[in-house]
């Protein structure tokens, strides 16, 4: 056991967390959901009371980046990362064309609930397609290249695509009303 102390000064929390801390000890399949589920619900906290027009705000200009627009990027790359290139589903891309590739934030038309409705419904698809793997090592194919990614390291490009998006949403939302926390 180390000497050094633990500090008594730690991250401030967000107010009301209810998110299911990952195991700290635990299979590769368990940590990885774990951790891309934490992510999830830590995004779903960044946004959490607040009204679909703070929502939608555009609060560090010139960025075009709103909480409305990132749910809707989310939700977009849930269903490309799991459902288009991982499980070959025929379904339209969201929130994107090669036309107007940022329509997630730059077209905030339509209810900001519906959004989060289509985000979550696309991340339980998400885990769905997860949980009916038998291995980490299946594959999809990326549809840039042809070659295939296994569901392993999709699970970590969406780890590091939310917690990317996480910082965003933790800037956006500190300057729209001032709330921080971890």
């Amino acid at each position: 056991m180390p000497d050094t102390p633990a500090p008594e000064q730690y991250s401030p929390r967000w107010p009301d967390d209810t998110r299911t801390p990952p195991p700290s000890v635990g299979g590769e399949r368990e940590t990885l959901c774990a951790v891309l589920d934490w992510q999830r619900a830590t995004f779903e906290l960044k946004c959490a009371g607040l009204p679909p027009e703070r929502l939608s705000e555009r609060a560090v200009p010139p960025s075009t980046l709103s909480l409305h627009g990132l749910v809707r990027h989310l939700a977009g790359v849930e269903r490309w990362w799991f459902r288009i290139q991982f499980a070959d589903e025929d379904v339209p891309m969201l929130h994107y064309s090669d036309e107007d590739p940022d329509q997630d934030f730059d077209r905030l038309d339509g209810d900001v609930y519906e959004a989060f409705a289509l985000w979550r419904a696309e991340c339980e698809r998400s885990r769905r397609i997860t949980e009916a793997a038998v291995s980490l090592d299946e594959t999809g194919i990326r549809r840039s290249t042809g070659e295939p990614v296994s569901l392993r390291r999709i699970l970590v490009d969406l780890i590091a695509e939310y917690a990317r998006h996480n910082g965003h949403a933790d800037l956006l939302r500190e300057h729209i009303d001032g709330s921080t926390g971890m």
